[in-house]
């Protein structure tokens, strides 16, 4: 069944009563991929961790418990999503362990080499730009940074359920195109939960 457009709208940038409902929703759809992205992510006692996208703020707060030594900073479009991660992630977020902004994806709002991996998961299917999105992202990773991308590779029968208004889909190989043209390199490319694919690349800054 095709997913209705104000739905998909929602599910890209959730406000209200319904962005809030479907906040929960999605902690419970999307909990496999964000845990897939997080064990290939390969976390470190003492890593800087930046989420893009975090919704609901299950996975930066377990990324959170995962760098005991170290810090997650995440952003979303989204203000239901910051206010709903803040609250979930509060004592977190007191304790100076992570910090939440709201943020467009398109210009971090954080220096060069800041983190030293980042994950985002079901969020470029929205980029107007991927190549600017995927930039940024390759900018504020150190040298030898590690970037895991979480997607629903482009399917006939995937891309028929949503609106193509709202939903961009991309082949694996697409992806890999669109990191490497980016600057990522040594870009491997896994299957996860159900029909969610693993992008992981790393940085490698110019000489």
């Amino acid at each position: 069944m095709r997913r209705p457009e104000f739905i998909a709208r929602q599910s890209r940038c959730p406000s209200g009563l319904l962005g809030w409902v479907i906040g929960q929703i999605m902690s419970v759809e999307t909990a496999a991929a964000n845990d897939a992205a997080l064990a290939v992510l390969a976390l470190e006692p003492g890593d800087r961790v930046l989420e893009v996208g975090f919704g609901h703020g299950r996975t930066v707060e377990r990324a959170a418990a995962m760098v005991p030594e170290g810090f997650v900073a995440g952003i979303d479009a989204s203000m239901e999503m910051v206010r709903m991660a803040t609250r979930r992630c509060r004592r977190l977020v007191g304790a100076g362990r992570i910090r939440l902004a709201l943020a467009d994806g398109a210009s971090l709002p954080y220096a060069d080499a800041s983190f030293d991996k980042g994950y985002t998961v079901h969020t470029m299917y929205f980029w107007n730009d991927p190549g600017q999105h995927l930039r940024e992202l390759g900018r504020v990773l150190r040298d030898g940074g590690r970037l895991v991308l979480g997607f629903h590779a482009k399917k006939e029968a995937v891309a028929a359920a949503f609106p193509a208004s709202v939903y961009t889909f991309y082949g694996m190989d697409e992806v890999r195109r669109l990191l490497e043209e980016a600057g990522f390199v040594g870009v491997e490319m896994e299957h996860a939960a159900g029909e969610v694919g693993l992008a992981i690349a790393r940085t490698r800054r110019s000489v």
